[in-house]
């Protein structure tokens, strides 16, 4: 139909690396080479859910460690579910440190608006892509007030 406005899934690509072990990078105790990260082709940008969520067996392979249980909301109800921290997060070059929380195997991962807003993204839905915040030139800020 001329002049629909189509909309859908944003997806994009992230690192995620273990926070303890950049720590111990920069403490000389660990090698840069020896810091577990994933590469995670299709995140999916998702402005309903709060913060960064993944995968169990990606939050094993980045040896995350669990430090508590919060109740979450999702379409199936409440239920109790398990926290990790903390990861650095790489979205477009730019980064956030982020805590995360897990969800079964099969489940995309999810960026939520927590993260979005650190890395001082917004979501261009017709263009099905996170763009730099135009309040703010698409330049990376953190407001403080």
């Amino acid at each position: 139909m001329p002049g629909t406005l189509e909309m859908g899934r944003v997806v994009v690509a992230a690192i995620v690396e273990n926070l303890g072990d950049l720590i111990k990078v920069h403490e000389g105790l660990l090698a840069p080479d020896d810091v577990r990260r994933v590469e995670i082709d299709e995140a999916l940008v998702d402005t309903g859910a709060t913060t960064l969520c993944l995968p169990a067996g990606i939050i094993e392979q980045l040896g995350l460690i669990q430090f508590g249980e919060r109740t979450s909301m999702s379409s199936q109800g409440p239920k109790r579910t398990r926290v990790f921290g903390t990861v650095n997060l790489t979205v477009q070059g730019r980064d956030c440190k982020v805590d995360v929380m897990e969800l079964p195997d099969g489940v995309p991962t999810l960026i939520g608006q927590v993260p979005l807003e650190i890395l001082d993204f917004v979501v261009d839905p017709p263009g099905r892509r996170l763009i730099g915040n135009p309040a703010h030139n698409g330049e990376q800020m953190v407001e403080m007030y």
